[in-house]
């Protein structure tokens, strides 16, 4: 396959189109549990705590799924983790509808919607998309990133009017056979494995020490660090995304008013997805991710003077405005320094950081608030995770310039 007559050819589009639709359609996974929550603890009769578990266990899933499904696509290319992942999440749902209590329904739930289904939809096609893409590189990866904020947007209504209308497990039962019928043909859209991949500048001057030492360090080290840095952005991301309904019903706003600010939270993500692809582009992984990263931080400031109904709209809005593009920027970073052989489990990892971060800043949040009363002391505790991100970044980005000096130099 001639790589010059594929990167970026009318097939390289279309296959985005397709890694959008996928990503999508199988973000259900983790929307369907928030809205299927009352209905589900209702009928098993729990307590609010044991009918969050299943949630719980569909985000381990997903993080640890992330990293074998980009193991996966490394090896057999992207069709396959797509084909296993569209298989186990339609069998999920319509399995899960037959579950009989709480403990068999959240397994269920962790194991074939998280695990082995939804933790395909999202990393492993941020990676092969960037395969497929140069010059536009990180539009493409913005594109493709702004899936999982379009399921956000589009499948939790939809899932609350069927509930409303047939019930929790008929709705998993059409849920299933939807993502089957219409996943499947999408997957097939992304047979060919991608072209062979041409080195980036970075690796030709020296700059990057591509493959061996990238930014003269020990490439598990900036693996690491980009962890680490993707936990910290998380942990502070997920105090407004996670909290935000809760915040407003404690300034008695009500949980509506809250829902909607993060909903438009999200629509705001989406117009920062597509703005970041183009500011990578253009400046680069890290330089985007300390912007990106930087503004989140401001933005996580502003929460702590106003709780006003008008400025918590503001806020919400700007803080979706300046977040969105933090998590894509990691996959253009890997790309940046590491070979692309390894984007699939690499990108995946640091994907799954995130989602790490995610969870444990959820929970902390939740944690602070029960010690002190108050989310003034959780939204300090997000800024000062998102302050680790920003000197992490800063580190990586300075060695580099740093790099690129000395190449620049010996040229």
């Amino acid at each position: 396959m001639n790589r010059e007559s594929v990167i970026e050819s009318p097939y390289a589009w279309l296959r985005l189109g397709a890694a959008v639709a996928l990503s999508t359609i199988g973000g259900v996974g983790m929307w369907s549990i928030v809205v299927a929550l009352p209905a589900v603890q209702a009928e098993f009769g729990v307590t609010r705590g044991s009918a969050s578990l299943p949630y719980t266990l569909t985000m381990v899933g997903f993080m640890t799924g992330t990293v074998l499904m980009g193991r996966l696509a490394d090896r057999f290319g992207i069709m396959v983790p797509m084909l296993l992942g569209t298989v186990m999440l339609s069998i999920g749902y319509v399995v899960t509808s037959l579950a009989g209590g709480i403990t068999s329904f959240a397994i269920l739930y962790g194991l074939l919607i998280g695990l082995l289904g939804g933790s395909a939809m999202f990393a492993p096609l941020l990676a092969d998309t960037s395969l497929w893409f140069d010059r536009r590189r990180g539009l493409a990866i913005g594109l493709c990133a702004s899936g999982n904020y379009f399921a956000g947007t589009l499948w939790p209504p939809v899932i609350e009017h069927f509930i409303a209308e047939i019930g929790w497990r008929e709705t998993h039962v059409w849920i299933g056979v939807f993502c089957l019928v219409t996943m499947l043909p999408l997957a097939l859209v992304l047979r060919r494995r991608p072209p062979v991949q041409a080195a980036p500048p970075a690796a030709v001057n020296g700059a990057a020490a591509f493959g061996t030492r990238p930014l003269g360090l020990p490439p598990n080290l900036v693996q690491g660090l980009l962890v680490v840095a993707g936990m910290g952005c998380c942990v502070a991301m997920s105090m407004p995304q996670v909290h935000i309904v809760a915040y407003c019903v404690d300034l008695g706003y009500g949980p509506a008013r809250g829902a909607e600010m993060l909903s438009l939270m999200l629509g705001f993500g989406i117009v920062s997805r597509l703005a970041s692809g183009w500011i990578l582009d253009r400046i680069g992984g890290l330089a985007t991710l300390l912007l990106g990263a930087t503004l989140q931080g401001i933005a996580l400031a502003f929460y702590l003077p106003f709780d006003g109904l008008a400025s918590l709209y503001i806020i919400s809005a700007m803080f979706g405005l300046v977040q969105g593009g933090i998590v894509p920027s990691y996959a253009f970073i890997i790309r940046e320094l590491f070979p692309a052989s390894q984007a699939g489990f690499r990108v995946s990892l640091a994907i799954s950081a995130t989602m790490a971060g995610m969870a444990l800043g959820g929970w902390l949040s939740g944690a602070i608030f029960d010690l002190t009363g108050s989310y003034k002391a959780a939204l300090l505790n997000g800024i000062a995770w998102n302050i680790l991100n920003v000197t992490i970044t800063a580190f990586l980005l300075r060695r580099m310039l740093r790099q690129e000096k000395l190449a620049t130099a010996a040229a």
